[in-house]
């Protein structure tokens, strides 16, 4: 019997000192996709978020501390189509990380598996930060993050097959419930069909495109450039003829622009969290910021004075 139980014991305690698995390291440009990855993964992914929501993502400096974790990862998530074009590159030169290069298997590019809007007829960088591939920012229609979703977890089994099943039943489960989420959200922002808006950048070509909601205007004159007084001033007579219902921007934003056309046009403004982290309770959780999403822009077009 007591040979019994220290065979047992023994056995426990071997299991106990034996090292853990090794987490697949994800990197995550963007924290929508770490949000995701980490949705996907649970405990079998450590998941580094490059920036967040409230950074600019075009303007990324590739520190020393990002190049280390990049150095170290087994699989690299990023929006693409260009969005990281300004650090990207270097991050990759630097890192010198071949798992991670474009066309290897460690590298995954959201915008690949989603339908691009605002594809320009020709490339002119005097027209400001134009995307030659469309705009870049997927994110904001959330029928997109789950479009995405099924070719990420594919990828996580492919690069950890050990874990394979979990991965495909944390889809399963992700995937009910985001399906549930959206058609929740779809239901309750139908008062925002056609409204028109303002926004503070050319950021919400696919939340729009989702709510049906209409631009008619932007504070920038040109893509990623700051509007100028004189812009202002001619977008401010403009609503004369051409009304908003409130001006759209996202947290990361210089506030000055929006808070002198918000004083001088009486609009409200819906400050929308733009990605996970962009609003108070929205950290790594996509649920949560469609959720704060949806309901900024219902309160503003209910304190519009044109409503």
């Amino acid at each position: 019997m007591m040979k019994t139980i220290s065979g047992a014991f023994a056995a426990v305690l071997l299991l106990l000192t034996q090292p853990a698995a090794a987490q697949l390291k994800v990197f995550a440009c963007e924290a929508e996709w770490a949000a995701l990855a980490s949705a996907l993964g649970g405990d079998n992914v450590d998941v580094y978020a490059a920036t967040t929501a409230l950074q600019d993502v075009h303007k990324i400096q590739p520190r020393p501390s990002l190049i280390a974790k990049y150095r170290k990862a087994d699989l690299l998530v990023c929006t693409g189509a260009e969005l990281e074009l300004g650090w990207l590159p270097q991050l990759i030169e630097k890192g010198n990380n071949a798992q991670l290069n474009p066309g290897a298997p460690g590298n995954f590019e959201a915008s690949r598996y989603v339908t691009m809007l605002e594809i320009p007829a020709k490339i002119d960088r005097a027209q400001g930060d134009v995307h030659p591939y469309g705009n870049p920012h997927i994110q904001t229609d959330p029928r997109n993050i789950g479009k995405v979703a099924k070719p990420l977890a594919d990828k996580l089994a492919e690069l950890d097959p050990a874990h394979a099943a979990d991965y495909a039943r944390r889809y399963q489960d992700f995937n009910t419930r985001w399906t549930a989420a959206v058609d929740k959200w779809t239901a309750a922002a139908a008062p925002l069909k056609g409204v028109p808006v303002i926004s503070g950048h050319k950021a919400w070509a696919y939340l729009y495109d989702w709510l049906g909601i209409r631009e008619v205007a932007t504070l920038e004159a040109k893509p990623g450039i700051p509007p100028s007084g004189a812009h202002l001033q001619e977008l401010l007579g403009g609503l004369k003829t051409q009304p908003a219902k409130m001006i759209v921007y996202a947290a990361y934003q210089d506030h000055k622009p929006i808070e002198w056309m918000a004083e001088h046009s009486g609009l409200p403004t819906a400050e929308l969290p733009f990605s996970p982290g962009g609003a108070k309770g929205t950290d790594n959780d996509l649920f949560a910021t469609f959720d704060v999403t949806v309901q900024r822009l219902l309160d503003a077009a209910k304190q519009s004075p044109q409503s």
